[in-house]
């Protein structure tokens, strides 16, 4: 949309994960050091509040409704933690490298990338950055266990974000180029493969999943800019925004998928549709564009 949350007045350096409340306010992690957290008006593209949390390292963004109140769980990789935050932006809580595990001599070795949030209070982090364990916390922010690594089926640059889904987690597998679902206690119950992709998230978009590509051919060729998948229920691409169109073989399997010249997009990192029908899209290492919103017509 042109003319929409012109970005030379924001202090916006990466877009990174974005979610909207219950009132309609869209919200924007950076990893600006001025600016962290950015709420806007989806309609004007006006910024009606933010909050610097000091997160260099701002990446991953969830909101969760808890005890009749809605929260926000921001992950930062440059300074290896996690915080719980009112929607202004205010911490609540905040967990660091998890010592529990017994798998970091460290701080420096955890980069948390995403929170997944479980129907009974619990969660989970993905160690998108780190070394790809993923993390479980029970509904009272204790530590609760972990599972993945290389050891246990992920594989480096494995688990990204993702989303809860019928009590299991949905993991955007990064440079493994898949969607794959976990159960909550680590067995990897289905995969589905995206050749040519690089799924960064994924978002429910009634019965369709949104799913962001950094890039068409992460990390091998870091200058093509990306596109925007469409998949079905059955994680099926039914369409690419940007991206050529989705094609499967004789045997069900999908051929592998490309960026178009004409895409609008600059390494898409999160993309989800808001209340209007819009998709708005935040944008890694994208220059004057770390925000898009794309109306629906």
């Amino acid at each position: 949309m042109s003319g929409w949350a012109k970005p030379a007045s924001l202090p916006i350096k990466n877009g990174h994960g974005l979610v909207f409340d219950k009132s309609g306010y869209l919200y924007l992690l950076t990893d600006h050091a001025d600016a962290n957290l950015l709420v806007f008006d989806p309609a004007t593209g006006r910024v009606v509040h933010q909050k610097n949390l000091g997160l260099t390292g701002g990446h991953g963004l969830s909101i969760v409704e808890e005890s009749q109140r809605q929260v926000l769980y921001l992950t930062c990789l440059n300074t290896h933690r996690v915080l719980k935050t009112t929607l202004q932006g205010e911490v609540l809580a905040e967990w660091g490298w998890p010592k529990e595990t017994g798998k970091y001599k460290s701080a420096d070795e955890y980069k948390p990338s995403w929170t997944l949030h479980l129907p009974d209070g619990s969660f989970c982090v993905l160690d998108g950055y780190g070394k790809d364990y993923i993390i479980r916390y029970d509904a009272n922010g204790n530590y609760a266990g972990y599972f993945g690594g290389n050891e246990g089926g992920i594989p480096h640059w494995g688990p990204h974000g993702g989303y809860v889904d019928k009590g299991t987690l949905l993991i955007a597998m990064s440079d493994q180029r898949s969607i794959a679902r976990w159960s909550r206690d680590g067995k990897k119950l289905a995969e589905w493969s995206l050749p040519g992709s690089d799924p960064r998230m994924l978002r429910p978009w009634g019965k369709l999943w949104i799913v962001g590509h950094l890039g068409g051919k992460w990390p091998q060729d870091r200058n093509v800019p990306g596109y925007v998948s469409v998949l079905d229920s059955n994680f099926k691409v039914v369409a690419n925004i940007g991206g050529t169109k989705p094609e499967y073989d004789r045997s069900g399997k999908l051929t592998p998928m490309e960026t178009l010249p004409d895409t609008p997009f600059r390494r898409p990192h999160d993309a989800i549709v808001g209340p209007d029908g819009s998709l708005y899209v935040g944008q890694f290492d994208s220059g004057d564009q770390p925000l898009l919103k794309l109306e629906r017509i």
